[in-house]
């Protein structure tokens, strides 16, 4: 055979893998496990504390505060609002939509800037829950801590159902990857696969199943035990965690918690990235963190996206043009099936079924993305989101 069609070939091994090997990865039927009725539901409902982490958010909070402010929830819940260093007026707003929308109680607290070592996200974190814990002595701390992003709207019955699920199924960590945001003609090319991507990376059945190994969890939507956060440490012992969702995945998995992650109804993003600067900038300051800061990891992401994502659309052209039938043959059938593994997330995000054929473009895309990263890293501008650069986590002390 030549060269191409061993390239094709191989590219289609890695395929036929993928489809049946990776955790099912791209069927997207995980969603909340099964709740009990409500009045099957063990005790009474459950104190909740909302902690939701804040830097700048005064574009997105109209349409995402208002949604926490109004839950339907039986038992007794509360926002915290922590403002993290904002310079947009981000907690007096906060503070102006409670008052003209009612619901839940909110709080709003600034702590200041993050002490080295800390990321400002779990900074925010760490004295929202603290704020949440500190009660007085005859009033029991929130059973459940629900930390949800800025940016995210949810349904009127979205805790009550999360709680339901977490009590239904024994569960310390309940999260869900909120739809994210597909409008401009980037973010329809873009967004999509970045959830793909993920579930391939962490795919949600292996995370989900008993006495799994695998440990994920989506950053905007996750509810906590407190008593797991406790055992684990959290925010603490992920304090200087880039990918911070996935650390808090891995703490709790590892003391011992019972975790789940799966895709949301009616929980979604409101952030905007109309331009490809915006999505840019959102994948690649934690890309190169994803691989460890590790130039072999890097070099074999490079290799791997293009014998996966490159090789069948190129193997095929070529093969045609050369008269190879086995490179055509190998690479259109990779390229079949890496077009029909990706169809369930375009229906998932209600966009139309002939992009999937686009989905080299967009690996082409992610993999200059993560190339980036590394570059930025190694320019000395790190993870930067925001006005913070981070370090890599080695650099973070010990307590």
């Amino acid at each position: 055979m030549s060269a191409i069609a061993w390239i094709a070939v191989g590219s289609l091994a890695a395929w036929v893998w993928l489809l049946l090997g990776q955790g099912f990865f791209w069927r997207t039927d995980q969603r909340l496990p099964q709740r009990a009725e409500p009045d099957r539901l063990p005790g009474t409902w459950p104190d909740v504390a909302v902690v939701v982490p804040a830097r700048d958010e005064a574009e997105v909070l109209p349409s995402s505060l208002p949604s926490l402010l109004a839950q339907d929830y039986p038992g007794r819940a509360e926002i915290f609002l922590v403002d993290d260093g904002s310079q947009d007026g981000t907690g007096a707003l906060a503070r102006e939509l409670a008052a003209r929308h009612g619901g839940l109680p909110l709080t709003v607290v600034s702590p200041g800037e993050p002490e080295p070592g800390w990321t400002g996200k779990l900074w925010a974190l760490k004295h929202g829950i603290a704020l949440a814990r500190a009660r007085e002595p005859e009033t029991p701390e929130p059973e459940y801590l629900l930390l949800t992003d800025a940016d995210i709207a949810h349904g009127p019955d979205s805790l009550r159902e999360l709680v339901a699920a977490a009590r239904s199924n024994s569960l310390d960590l309940v999260s869900q990857m909120a739809r994210l945001r597909v409008v401009s003609g980037w973010e329809r090319l873009v967004v999509p696969a970045f959830v793909y991507f993920f579930s391939q990376l962490y795919p949600f059945r292996w995370v989900n199943r008993a006495g799994a190994r695998t440990a994920a969890a989506a950053g905007g939507c996750v509810l906590l035990r407190t008593e797991a956060a406790v055992r684990a440490r959290v925010p603490d012992s992920i304090r200087h965690a880039v990918i911070d969702d996935v650390s808090l995945a891995r703490a709790v998995q590892r003391s011992g918690g019972r975790i789940w992650l799966g895709l949301a109804e009616g929980v979604d993003s409101v952030r905007p990235y109309p331009r490809l600067g915006d999505l840019w900038r959102m994948v690649s300051r934690s890309a190169y963190a994803q691989l460890l800061y590790s130039p072999p990891l890097l070099a074999g992401t490079v290799v791997g996206l293009a014998l996966v994502y490159l090789a069948p659309p190129v193997t095929l052209c070529a093969g045609l043009l050369s008269v190879d039938g086995i490179a055509a043959w190998a690479g259109g059938l990779a390229w079949a099936v890496m077009t029909a593994t990706y169809l369930p997330m375009l229906r998932y995000y209600r966009q139309p079924l002939w992009t999937a054929l686009l989905l080299p473009i967009t690996a082409v895309l992610y993999l200059l993305m993560t190339v980036d990263s590394a570059v930025q890293h190694y320019r000395g501008r790190g993870a930067a989101w925001k006005g913070r650069t981070y370090s890599r986590p080695e650099a973070a002390p010990e307590r």
